[in-house]
């Protein structure tokens, strides 16, 4: 029998229903072996997120465009500006809705994470 630390965490990265992508949570993480970006800027964690999020989504036959819906976790409410910027940058004329929530601490220290879900084609 297999145990959860070896197979990873219980979660999907993305599933598909009612016409819709749901994707879980990114987190400001590199491929590769140094992938915590958790001592870097916002803006460079929050650019790293959307960049997994738009990845995820690719995988999934899907593209920025076809995002209806972000729920954005920020450790500190102090980053929204930077996050209005950056994201702004990421989407350009495609303005999903968007929820911020405050959350204190994230999960290895991270201050951003980023969840969507995307019409299916």
């Amino acid at each position: 029998m297999t145990s959860q630390t070896e197979r990873g965490p219980h979660y999907s990265p993305v599933t598909r229903g009612a016409g819709l992508i749901f994707t879980s949570g990114q987190l400001p993480l590199r491929p590769g072996r140094a992938t915590s970006l958790a001592d870097a800027s916002f803006k460079e964690q929050a650019q790293q997120a959307l960049a997994n999020r738009q990845s995820v989504l690719s995988e999934a036959g899907a593209d920025l465009a076809q995002v209806v819906k972000t729920t954005v976790y920020l450790s500190d409410m102090a980053d929204w500006p930077e996050l209005d910027e950056v994201y702004g940058q990421f989407f350009g004329a495609a303005c999903p809705a968007r929820s911020v929530v405050p959350t204190g601490p994230l999960h290895f220290g991270f201050r951003i994470e980023i969840e969507a879900i995307a019409l299916a084609s």
